[in-house]
């Protein structure tokens, strides 16, 4: 009997959800905060130093530092300022969208120390003994621009004044502004004679008030301004040295942010498409549970306050590839039962709660991956790595009880009892289930594959590609990037085309010559310049300037220091062996050791090709990369465990296992009954990945490349290499074990 009432529920429930996105899903994705490198900004780390001799950079410096920096961008009007500490002697700064980059970055770390002093150059009154917020833009009697100071106590005012006039016949008393690095805006004239003077005012008589004037000829309203939000900021309690900082013009951020919202609404309705076609009405239902799902993401990431990088949209976008992965798992469960003979409904129970574990042991690892990757990362791998782990959970809620409820929904409807077809089954591929083998063997369209037989054939051939990669590596080594060698990097967004001898041109006017010039973009408007020394701050701002003029837009710049490189590097080594040893661990635990070992020697296996490839076409090394290495690790995983899991399920139904030929029919029909799983699951991650290196941002062209070649990489060991090591490792240990048992015992 058909029950109409669940289809009227299917129906409302979906108008509902689709009523919900409609309504708030805009304002949700307005509402989340772009990251510097879809708005521009800049970051910088700093190594915190000890302003003088005998200072202590403990937990309170720290502190007081952040407060000062803190007080110094919020004066300036910086909005939503990210400033962390970051170990012991470090502080992390993150500005997006900030105009003048450049005057904000200098005032960051000028020290502004203010002093009055005697022509001796004794101290008579500094900063730190003004009133709060003491400081002020004010006007002197000739109208023109000054700087109005209040001091706590008149009486520290009136000891200065009056010892200038009992010690010294001139009466002069200087006012010095002692200034670290210096700020152009302030000492750009001033700084021919002398960068750290002010003024110097003539004392007539005692000062017996609070309040005195600083009038500097080479003021402006504006350089007033900022002294005055500079000295009511305070002082630096120490000082700061920059030993990474990232800074990404805002038309290069506007641009990555285009490229890659459409790179995803290319790749995600490619998988949409996919699923409609392949798997019918579980298919649509797909993909309502994967609209849901990509609302849930952004609603979680805004109600987090979290910040969307370039490489959290990527992970966004992959995120739809994998998350589909679940919906597919549990459909070609249910295929498989309905073409055992099963009908609609006891084919959806029974490949419901057989796929669960499945899903639930692939999700594992891969969030895993995601953990280390946020431990180890830097900021912006840090944002891939928060929505990688946000993707994960949510995709399983919707993929396991989402996309379930409303399949569920129909199934119980029974309106679909005697029609396969909706499922993707026809009629002739349904046998009957007295026919059904109690070991869980089934005619699939694999049959042919023996992946048993053939076993060193692919271990010779994976194993010549891995001598050839080896001598690959050795001749031409890896392109590592300024992350892990230190140096600067530089990208210029030109209005125009431009070539590599024009590009060169403009940084010989510079005095820089590069080690690597690379013209990319789809109009030759992107210029990519490697150097091997570290830019300084004034010389970052110099280029930073001249090549605004030039074409109109802020370049892109990043340095990293070699003790930053070598941390990075460390970073990545350790990373990739935690994220290994936990998911052999886990393996280990949820199956057997043996699996756990093959498995790794397949993650080993798609990491060292991907790298090969890097080597062979000369891509840049970066963090990026480690991040898709070890999103490689993860999600190659789940293809592994998926054909594991099928093993394992065949093994325990199996009576009797002794000998070689068992075990190998145990993976050939693991591995047929998986195989369309494997292929689909792929083809879907790959439809996202290709669609970011196609249509995607210029920042993040390595990472899809590395996920793209390690996506194929790893469906080939999960088919050719992961199963058949098990088999040969698991007869070896059945050997040893029946030699231990057929041992006659000694006598004693």
């Amino acid at each position: 009997m058909v029950k109409r009432g669940r289809i009227v529920a299917f129906f409302l429930l979906v108008l509902l959800l689709g009523s919900i996105i409609g309504v708030t899903g805009t304002d949700t994705a307005k509402n989340i905060k772009l990251g510097l490198d879809l708005q521009g900004g800049f970051e910088i780390l700093y190594e915190v130093l000890p302003a003088k001799e005998g200072d202590v950079i403990d937990k309170e410096a720290l502190v007081s530092t952040v407060n000062a920096l803190n007080n110094r961008v919020s004066v300036l009007g910086v909005s939503e300022p990210n400033i962390q500490i970051e170990g012991e002697n470090r502080i992390r700064v993150q500005l997006a969208g900030v105009d003048d980059q450049q005057k904000v970055r200098e005032i960051l770390s000028t020290q502004a120390k203010l002093t009055f002093r005697d022509v001796n150059d004794n101290v008579l009154l500094d900063g730190s003994q003004l009133a709060q917020n003491g400081a002020n833009q004010a006007f002197d009697q000739q109208g023109r621009p000054s700087v109005s100071l209040t001091v706590k106590d008149s009486d520290d005012l009136k000891n200065a004044t009056q010892k200038v006039l009992d010690l010294y016949p001139d009466n002069l008393m200087v006012i010095w502004l002692d200034f670290e690095e210096g700020v152009d805006s302030y000492k750009a004239e001033a700084a021919k004679t002398n960068p750290k003077f002010l003024s110097a005012a003539s004392v007539g008589e005692v000062f017996n008030s609070k309040t005195v004037t600083i009038e500097g000829p080479n003021f402006t309203v504006e350089s007033a301004k900022e002294l005055a939000s500079l000295l009511n900021a305070g002082a630096l309690p120490v000082d700061l040295k920059e030993i990474y900082s990232t800074s990404v013009g805002a038309k290069f951020g506007e641009q990555a942010l285009d490229k890659t919202i459409f790179a995803g609404v290319i790749g995600i309705g490619l998988v949409f498409l996919f699923m409609l076609f392949f798997y019918r009405l579980p298919g649509l239902i797909a993909v309502i549970a994967l609209s849901v799902f990509i609302y849930l993401n952004l609603l979680v990431f805004d109600w987090m306050n979290a910040v969307l990088t370039l490489p959290g949209i990527a992970a966004l976008i992959l995120g739809v590839g994998m998350a589909v992965d679940a919906n597919i798992i549990t459909y070609e469960r249910i295929k498989e039962e309905i073409k055992a003979g099963k009908t609609v409904l006891s084919a959806y129970r029974a490949g419901s709660k057989n796929s669960f574990w499945t899903i639930f042991d692939a999700n594992i690892t891969t969030i895993l991956a995601g953990v280390v990757l946020f431990i180890f990362g830097t900021s912006a791998v840090k944002g891939f790595a928060i929505m990688l782990i946000v993707s994960i959970l949510l995709s399983f809620f919707t993929a396991v009880y989402g996309s379930r409820l409303l399949l569920g929904l129909w199934v119980n409807s029974r309106i679909l009892n005697k029609k396969p077809g909706f499922f993707g089954v026809k009629q002739s591929q349904i046998r009957n289930l007295a026919d059904a083998d109690e070991e869980g063997d089934y005619p699939t369209k694999f049959d042919r594959f023996d992946f048993a037989k053939h076993k060193n054939k692919f271990f010779i051939a994976s194993g010549l590609m891995v001598v050839i990669g080896i001598a690959v590596l050795a001749i031409f080594r890896l392109n590592l990037g300024i992350d892990f060698v230190s140096g600067t990097r530089m990208e210029v967004l030109a209005d125009h085309p431009i070539t590599q001898v024009e590009f060169t041109d403009e940084l010989k006017k510079l005095d820089l010559e590069a080690k690597e010039i690379i013209i990319s973009g789809d109009k030759s408007e992107i210029g990519v310049a490697r150097f091997d020394k570290v830019l300084t701050k004034d010389e970052v701002n110099h280029v930073k300037g001249h090549f605004k003029d030039v074409y109109g837009s802020d370049p892109s710049i990043s340095t990293v220091s070699p003790t930053v490189g070598k941390e990075l590097a460390r970073n990545a080594f350790i990373a990739s062996l935690i994220a290994s040893l936990g998911i052999i661990i886990y393996v280990a635990f949820r199956f057997e050791w043996l699996m756990g070992l093959a498995a790794i020697v397949a993650l080993i296996h798609d990491a060292f090709f991907v790298i090969v490839f890097f080597s062979i076409t000369r891509l840049e090394v970066d963090v990026t990369f480690i991040a898709a290495i070890l999103t490689i690790i993860g999600y190659s995983i789940n293809d592994t465990i998926v054909t594991f899991d099928r093993i394992r399920e065949l093994y325990k139904k199996k009576k009797r296992i002794k000998t070689y030929e068992d075990l190998a029919i145990i993976v050939n029909r693991g591995l047929r009954q998986t195989l369309g799983r494997s292929v689909n699951t792929a083809i879907t991650v790959i439809f996202t990945s290709v669609a970011l290196l196609i249509f995607g941002g210029q920042a993040i062209t390595n990472f899809s490349f590395a996920l793209t070649i390690g996506l194929i990489a790893g469906m080939y060991s999960s088919i050719f290499i992961a199963a058949q090591l098990w088999l040969v490792w698991k007869h070896k240990q059945m050997i040893r074990k029946r030699n231990v048992k057929t041992e006659p015992e000694t006598e004693v």
